[in-house]
């Protein structure tokens, strides 16, 4: 039976030493071993510290995937499964994701080393209280029904004066779209600060909502130092903003944790920097096993890329990253989804069919920005799209019957 207080962590590897001999190493890097013999190992401590090997898969043999100072011709992969004790870690993120990728990356036994999965013990789980608000939380305060809830990103992206700002947000806020967020490259520039940004968009999405009736939620971007984390997020709230956004990749899970222990507000989790420790097939961590720290450590909304984007990652992994976060984790509210990258009127159907679910935030640039009747029928189109997805409705006979949405089909299939 298993042990309920152990992490267990799947692994795929290389190795030119046998798999079973290259997954002792690695478990005793990352728990109880060392290199030779020390006073004070003993079998006790080996035993009740120690990761334990539960299964090696052989999967036969490859070239090496990785760069070493001794690189065989042939390696042979494997698949292994390793269980590490809660004690070593507690309930500390940083410490868990230590155990489970850390220096094990570096061992020059491994010519391959990618962290697949992870199954964390309830006590652990339960220690963290997860999003605050989630995707229930996000519909209540923009005041958004059932259906896919429909954003965008401020493009141009960087470089916007404050009258060009304004007038973006306006038209973006009477379009009642239901979300907008700065870039990632977008922080606290001189020429447009945080605080400014912050003004002028209250202000507009203030206005906006007396004539829509509904009130638009902006993702602040307030990535940057730690010591001024709790600072910027005041700016926001005090001003009235609903969501403030943090790159998790870049200011790491401690910061989003640190920022859920106090955040007033909808933490919009950015990925941005993730791929370098996800791409490459041999190396690094899985979406699924990242989501579930970053889920953890209070995320309401987490990128998770797009189907048909100009992203590296196929349809079927992002499929795979949206039913993850889709999966129930704690007692924390439901994480949105949030889809990015050459979003458009083409990818609800599509999305809706691989997934089975419309509690998702779908972020559309240029799918809104560049619809030819403008931002307002742009977000009508990605609805409609939406709506006949989810009600079996074809893309074509949807369009005969909605004019944003035929204008955008029309637009966009000549860009496809």
């Amino acid at each position: 039976m298993r042990d309920p207080r152990r992490i267990i962590a799947r692994y795929c590897i290389e190795s030119a030493i046998p798999p079973e001999r290259a997954a002792e190493i690695l478990a005793g890097e990352q728990s109880s071993g060392t290199f030779v013999r020390v006073p004070g190992e003993t079998q006790e401590l080996h035993e009740r510290h120690g990761a334990r090997i539960i299964d090696v898969r052989t999967l036969g043999e490859t070239t090496p995937s990785l760069p070493s100072r001794s690189a065989p011709q042939m390696v042979t992969a494997a698949e292994i499964e390793v269980e590490f004790p809660m004690e070593n870690v507690g309930s500390d993120l940083a410490t868990a994701l230590t155990a489970v990728a850390g220096n094990l990356f570096e061992l020059e036994q491994l010519f391959a080393c990618r962290l697949q999965s992870l199954v964390l013990p309830e006590e652990f789980i339960a220690s963290h209280p997860g999003a605050r608000f989630g995707t229930a939380g996000t519909r209540r305060l923009i005041g958004a029904g059932p259906g896919a809830m429909v954003g965008t990103i401020i493009k141009p992206n960087i470089g916007l004066r404050e009258d060009a700002f304004r007038s973006i947000v306006k038209d973006l806020a009477l379009a009642s779209i239901d979300l907008i967020k700065d870039d990632e490259l977008m922080t606290d520039p001189s020429y447009l600060p945080l605080e400014t940004r912050v003004r002028i968009a209250a202000e507009e999405i203030d206005s906006a909502a007396q004539v829509t009736g509904r009130r638009t939620m902006y993702a602040f971007n307030i990535t940057g130092d730690i010591a001024g984390l709790r600072r910027r997020h005041d700016l926001v709230v005090a001003a009235g903003g609903t969501c403030v956004m943090l790159t998790v990749p870049v200011m790491g899970i401690p910061a989003l944790e640190y920022l859920r222990s106090f955040s007033e507000v909808p933490i919009h989790g950015h990925r941005g920097g993730l791929a370098a420790s996800m791409r490459h097939p041999g190396l690094g961590i899985s979406y699924v096993a990242w989501q579930q720290l970053a889920r953890l450590a209070g995320a309401d909304h987490l990128h998770v890329g797009g189907l048909g984007s100009k992203f590296y990652e196929t349809d079927d992994e992002v499929a795979a990253n949206i039913r993850a976060l889709l999966t129930p984790l704690g007692t924390g509210e439901q994480v949105t989804p949030a889809l990015s990258s050459a979003q458009n009127v083409f990818s609800p159907h599509p999305t809706w069919a691989a997934v089975q679910s419309s509690d998702l935030l779908m972020l559309a640039g240029g799918g809104i920005a560049a619809h030819p009747g403008g931002p307002a029928r742009g977000v009508a189109s990605l609805r409609e799209a939406w709506e006949a997805a989810q009600a079996g409705v074809s893309l074509a006979d949807a369009a005969r019957e909605h004019p944003p949405l035929a204008e955008a089909v029309a637009a966009f299939s000549r860009s496809a």
